[in-house]
């Protein structure tokens, strides 16, 4: 294990985290953040989301977060579903959300649970699914793997688990 690997293990490891996920899509292309040292290949795109907070509300958590990680202040259109992330020692409750930019610059922010000189996100923007879909499949989150479009991402409703 890598010091940055036991570092999100203490970090997030070993208990359940209630996580929120926005879904902000324009002009058909998906707002993500990439991850390094997370993921079965080292390398996780996913959407901008993180742990609730004690006393948050799932509205305030996505709003927070993504504030923290992009640099955008949002607006919650509506829940879209949930997902279940159970990949030792990491097991997260996903609720994934709707959402729209209202004000901010996008830029790379960052994970205040990691240390300054150990920050964990590396890129912020707008990519085009399908093509992440070709090039970098197993360094997608599970969600954005098992969606064969954003339209089938958005239009998703349940509960799921991928693995």
């Amino acid at each position: 294990m890598t010091e940055i690997d036991a570092k999100i293990s203490e970090a997030y490891g070993q208990k359940l985290r209630i996580r929120v996920c926005g879904v902000c899509v324009r002009d058909n292309q998906i707002l993500l953040v990439h991850h390094k040292s997370l993921g079965k290949t080292g390398s996780l795109w996913a959407p901008p989301g993180g742990g609730m907070e004690f006393g948050e509300s799932a509205e305030e958590a996505i709003i927070r977060e993504f504030k923290e990680e992009t640099g955008l202040t949002i607006a919650v259109k509506e829940f879209l579903f949930v997902h279940e992330y159970l990949d030792p020692p990491l097991h997260g409750i996903e609720l994934f959300f709707l959402v729209t930019p209202i004000s901010g610059n996008l830029n790379l922010g960052i994970d205040p649970e990691m240390p300054a000189d150990d920050q964990i996100l590396t890129e912020v923007g707008y990519y085009d699914l399908n093509t992440l879909r070709r090039s970098h499949l197993q360094s997608l989150h599970y969600v954005l793997q098992n969606s064969e479009s954003i339209d089938a991402l958005i239009n998703r409703k349940g509960y799921f688990k991928y693995h």
